[in-house]
């Protein structure tokens, strides 16, 4: 059994779906789809939760109406059968019609919550609606039926695997299952999300539950690329990454993973491939457990990065002092990115900042607080890289950017520079330039 995932993007037209049709075709065995909202859907189902909040009920009806537009329009270019598509066309309006009635109640998180999965709902009815008028056999399956995700750090993939193996039928080959990503049942068999980007998430979670043979994550993008193509020009697809470091670079800001994507599957040892759905022939990613490689592999960087430095004379010589420090950290659930010290000094990083104020108030008892936002991390990554010479390069940088944080060592496969993000992308065009540019005219 396959597990394939298809982004907003892919399924973001009547065009890009009969791409995900003809994908999902040419390959045999059995599988489950996952599947995300069209794209632009979830930001404008956000838009409507923020109206809820203001009481903007005009303007929750024009959003409504743009949403029930585009996906009539995606049934009629879709399905040429109008029996089939009245049908379709009542759902949507069925859905349509509950985001309305959610939006007179007082807003809350669960609110937000089923408002904010309708899109994968909508999309994923009208594929497998789509299929079944292509005479194409498919089952569309509730992701609320098995989605029990209690602990989003921890998913219990065995529990969600006894749910969804009640769902799949055992003498069906080549079957096609239907499903929704993001979406979850939090402890309180309450609707929650897996967060924004966590349909990929939700593929690793189901392949480690089912015991995949392999994942597939489909996008506009041919695999994971050894840099951000946004900001640096002539980079390539990684063909192929070992667990360790996937998980760093989808933590550090590869956009292309979810950042708990990796996860599920690394003690399964199901390798995941990162695809085109528009250029398919196209090798993309491997991720898995083999190491094809040691060295340099790629460079991510993770934006809306806080640098809290503290200073005190205490620290001197003081058994427990950082213990105290941690424990602040730890009490308000808030995850340190990097960190470095010297004799009286801590300075740490974090991204979530929803508690700091409270944070700096409890640090301000051991020292001398400052805090400075807008920063990036910058991630350098590859198996055993820090014992590859080349990757001193990387400190030349340092007489042309001011690096405000170093973390080496850490990792045998990690080294990591905190920047302003003003500099973010000088910072990865000039690591680009030492550590692929000029190391190719040396190896030629």
């Amino acid at each position: 059994m396959k597990v394939l995932k298809f982004g907003g993007t892919s399924v973001g037209s009547a065009a890009s779906i009969q791409n995900v049709k003809n994908i999902v075709l040419d390959q045999a065995s059995t599988k489950i789809l996952v599947l995300s909202a069209m794209s632009g859907v979830t930001n404008k189902l956000v838009e409507i939760c923020e109206s809820i909040k203001g009481n903007s009920f005009e303007e929750i009806q024009t959003i409504l109406e743009d949403l029930r537009r585009k996906h009539f329009q995606l049934i009629e270019e879709l399905i040429s059968d109008t029996s089939v598509q009245e049908i379709a066309r009542g759902y949507v309006e069925d859905q349509i019609g509950e985001i309305k009635k959610l939006s007179h109640q007082p807003w809350s998180v669960q609110i937000e919550s089923r408002i904010l999965t309708t899109g994968e709902s909508l999309l994923t009815y009208i594929f497998s609606e789509f299929l079944k008028a292509e005479n194409i056999s498919n089952v569309l399956l509730d992701a609320k039926d098995f989605m029990h995700v209690h602990n989003l750090e921890n998913p219990d993939t065995a529990y969600i695997g006894k749910l969804i193996s009640e769902k799949l039928d055992d003498s069906a080959n080549d079957q096609i299952y239907i499903t929704q990503g993001f979406v979850r049942l939090n402890e309180r068999n309450e609707v929650a999300t897996l967060k924004r980007g966590g349909s990929d998430f939700t593929a690793t979670i189901l392949g480690a539950a089912v015991n995949a043979s392999e994942i597939q994550i489909w996008t506009d993008i041919s695999g994971l690329h050894n840099n951000d193509p946004r900001y640096v020009e002539n980079t390539h697809p990684v063909a192929q990454l070992s667990f360790e470091e996937a998980a760093e670079l989808a933590y550090f800001g590869a956009k292309i993973l979810h950042p708990q994507t990796i996860s599920p599957v690394i003690g399964k040892d199901i390798p995941v491939y990162l695809k085109n759905t528009f250029t398919p022939e196209s090798t993309g990613t491997c991720i898995s457990s083999g190491v094809e490689k040691k060295g340099l592999k790629a460079i991510s960087a993770k934006d809306d990065i806080t640098a809290i430095k503290i200073k005190s004379n205490r620290m001197l010589m003081a058994h427990g002092f950082l213990k105290k420090i941690f424990e602040v950290f730890d009490i308000y659930e808030t995850a340190i990115d990097m960190i470095t010290t010297s004799e009286i000094a801590i300075s740490l990083t974090i991204d979530d900042t929803r508690n700091l104020n409270e944070i700096v108030s409890e640090l301000q008892t051991y020292g001398e607080i400052s805090v400075d936002h807008a920063h990036s991390i910058i991630c350098v990554v590859g198996e055993g890289l820090i014992e590859e010479k080349g990757s001193t390069k990387i400190f030349e940088i340092l007489n042309e950017i001011p690096v405000r944080m170093i973390s080496y060592g850490g990792s045998s496969n990690n080294i990591s520079l905190l920047v302003d993000t003003r500099h973010k992308v000088q910072t990865l065009q000039k690591l680009h330039e030492k550590l692929f540019t000029e190391q190719v005219l040396i190896s030629a």
